[in-house]
């Protein structure tokens, strides 16, 4: 069993916060799989489901991000699930927007959410850092993060971060972290298609190639009269029939001494 944790803030004012990428990224998941409905408990939402086999359980703590790791070391209590089967879903300030990273263990960053669960669970889980991107100066992060994704990163590399996120999940089931974020980021931001070689022209023509010459057959008149002579003979019916005629005479009757 593994536990899928988004994290973010509760209430609608929150809802659309770069802060609350974590929870967006959950409910595509439950959304795309088809899992249960969301109910209330362990001090959030949770929704069961099924990824290759193996029962999924999705988190969304409601605690508020700083006390995020008290509702998860609940469910992890409860279900006796291993801190290693745990994959938490946060936003990222050091990645750019719409870039992605796996990675297990490790320092919080600063993050609250992440430093909570390390005091109440451990380190040792895997942490999908979403790319958010950071405003420039430290002053303005705390803006940043609890302010809105505007209009047009919604209909752009949000949306198509999220759909990726759900539609390859299934692979970080399997331990495939490497195949995950190589799948999510060609969706994300597609290689761009190689150039056509172009041909090498092609090598210019000798002088007194071919093209300046006449066709062969018509040079006849290079000839010397005699040579004129025997090749309109050996071309003519009537040579080549009675070469022929010859040829069979005499395997007919032999030579005479």
């Amino acid at each position: 069993m593994f536990l899928v944790v988004g994290l973010g803030n509760p209430g609608s004012g929150y809802a659309a916060n770069r802060h609350n990428i974590g929870f967006m990224a959950a409910d595509e998941l439950v959304r795309r799989h088809s899992f249960g409905p969301w109910r209330k408990k362990f001090q959030g939402q949770i929704s069961e489901g099924d990824l290759n086999g193996q029962k999924v359980l999705v988190l969304k703590p409601e605690t508020f991000m700083n006390l995020s790791g008290q509702s998860v070391g609940e469910v992890l209590r409860f279900y006796k699930i291993p801190v290693e089967d745990v994959i938490v879903l946060h936003d990222e300030l050091d990645l750019p927007p719409g870039k992605l990273r796996v990675k297990r263990g490790g320092g919080h960053g600063g993050h609250n959410g992440l430093r909570s669960i390390d005091a109440h669970c451990g380190k040792e889980y895997r942490r999908v850092r979403l790319g958010i991107g950071h405003p420039g100066e430290k002053s303005r992060v705390h803006g940043h993060v609890l302010g809105d994704f505007s209009k047009s990163e919604q209909d752009g590399w949000l949306m198509t971060l999220l759909d990726a996120v759900a539609a390859e999940f299934a692979r970080l089931t399997k331990g495939d972290d490497g195949g995950f974020m190589s799948k999510v980021s060609n969706i994300v931001s597609p290689p761009k298609p190689k150039a056509p070689k172009k041909d090498k022209p092609a090598a210019s023509k000798a002088k007194g190639e071919a093209s300046d010459q006449e066709p062969a057959g018509e040079d006849m008149n290079n000839l010397s009269g005699a040579a004129q002579v025997r090749i309109e003979k050996a071309d003519t019916p009537v040579s080549n029939a009675a070469n022929a005629m010859a040829q069979a005479l005499a395997k007919a009757f032999g030579k005479k001494k």
